[in-house]
C-alpha cells in the first residue's frame, strides 16, 4: 500500500529550491528519511501536512491531496516534532486529552485515548505529573504520545531519539517499532543515526539538496556484499599473509582483529580456517558481511543508479 506519493514536488524560496522536482511513493511500514540540516525534509514534512503549499507538482498522503485536504490529512495523521514544545506546568495526561480534543475526538473518548496512549508508552503511572518534572526520556515519550493520542494512520516522527542516552535511544526505537508492528501505523522517521534507521526501517529515503538522491527497501541497501568478515583472537596480520599468498584479496576490517576478504573463490571460507589452524591462532567470526546504510553516502550515485 502506498501512503506517500508526489510527483515533481517542488518548493521555493525566492531564488532558493528547499524541495526540487521530487517524485517518490512511499510504503506502508517504517520509511526513514536522511538528509543533512538544510536539505529539505522539514520544508516536505510541512507541505505533506498541508501546512506549506507546493511552488509546482502535487502530492497525496493516503490518498488525500495535500494541498487542499490538509485538515483531513491532519485528522489522520500524527506529528512529533523534534523542538521542545511541551507546557511544562501540566500534567501528561491533562496535555494529552487537550490535544485529543483538538483532533476531534469526544471528551469521554480522549480521556479514554490518553490513558491508553500514555500506558502504551510506559507513562501511565506517571500521568499525573507535570511535564516539567519529567527526564528528556519521558518528555520524549510525551511526545510520541500526543503524535498518537488520535489514533492515525501514520505518524512523522523527527529526531524522535534526540537527547536521549543509549537506553532511552533503545526504548525508543522499540517503541517505533512496536507502533507499526503492534498497531498497524506507518511511520516516517527523521534521524542523522544511520544505525538506528538500519535497525527499524523497512524503507529508506534520501535527500540532498531537495533531490532525491535515493529510495530503496532498508533489505536492498544492507543486502550481502560480495566479502567475508573474520575476526581473530591475535595474528590477524599474519593470518591476512597467508590468505593473501593464496590469492585472496584482502583488507583490514572495521574493528581491530578483524579482515574483510572478498569472495573471489568458493573455498575462501577453508583458506581462513586453515590459516587460522595453521598459525594456532582463534576463529572468533567468519560471517558474510552485510552492507550498512552509511556506505550509501561513501559515493554518489549517477542518476542512472538513483533507485526511484
Amino acid at each position: 500500500m502506498t501512503t506517500i506519493s508526489t510527483r515533481a514536488l517542488t518548493r521555493s524560496f525566492g531564488p532558493v529550491t528547499a524541495v526540487s522536482d521530487l517524485t517518490l511513493d512511499l510504503p506502508s511500514g517504517v520509511v526513514g528519511l536522511v538528509g543533512a540540516n538544510g536539505a529539505g525534509k522539514s520544508t516536505l514534512i510541512k507541505m505533506l501536512l498541508g501546512l506549506m503549499p507546493p511552488t509546482s507538482g502535487t502530492a497525496s498522503i493516503l490518498g488525500l491531496d495535500c494541498l487542499t485536504e490538509g485538515l483531513a490529512i491532519r485528522e489522520i495523521v500524527g506529528y512529533m516534532p523534534e523542538s521542545e514544545c511541551l507546557p511544562l506546568d501540566v500534567a501528561a495526561t491533562e496535555f494529552l486529552v487537550h490535544m485529543a480534543r483538538m483532533s476531534g475526538l469526544p471528551a469521554n473518548v480522549a480521556r479514554e485515548r490518553a490513558a491508553d496512549t500514555l500506558r502504551h508508552v510506559g507513562l501511565y503511572e506517571e500521568r499525573y505529573r507535570p511535564i516539567g518534572g519529567y527526564s528528556t526520556g519521558m518528555k520524549q515519550r510525551v511526545k510520541l504520545a500526543q503524535a498518537l493520542v488520535h489514533d492515525p494512520r501514520l505518524v512523522f516522527l523527527d529526531e524522535p531519539t534526540n537527547g536521549l542516552d543509549p537506553a532511552g535511544r533503545d526504548d525508543m526505537l522499540d517503541l517505533i517499532a512496536r507502533v507499526s508492528g503492534d498497531f498497524g501505523i506507518s511511520v516516517v522517521v527523521t534521524s542523522h543515526l544511520l544505525g538506528e534507521l538500519e535497525r527499524i526501517s523497512d524503507h529508506i529515503v534520501v535527500i540532498e539538496a531537495g533531490t532525491l538522491r535515493r529510495s530503496t527497501s532498508t533489505a536492498d541497501a544492507t543486502q550481502m556484499s560480495g566479502s567475508l568478515l573474520v575476526e581473530v583472537t591475535e595474528q590477524s596480520d599474519a593470518v591476512a599473509e597467508r590468505l593473501r599468498g593464496r590469492g585472496a584479496a584482502v583488507v583490514a576490517g572495521p574493528t581491530p582483529g578483524t579482515l574483510a576478504v572478498e569472495i573471489t573463490d568458493a573455498d575462501v571460507a577453508g583458506w581462513v580456517v586453515s590459516a587460522a589452524a595453521e598459525l594456532g591462532v582463534g576463529l572468533v567470526r567468519l560471517q558474510r558481511r552485510r552492507h550498512h546504510l552509511a556506505e550509501m553516502f561513501e559515493t554518489t550515485p549517477t542518476p542512472g543508479e538513483v533507485k526511484r
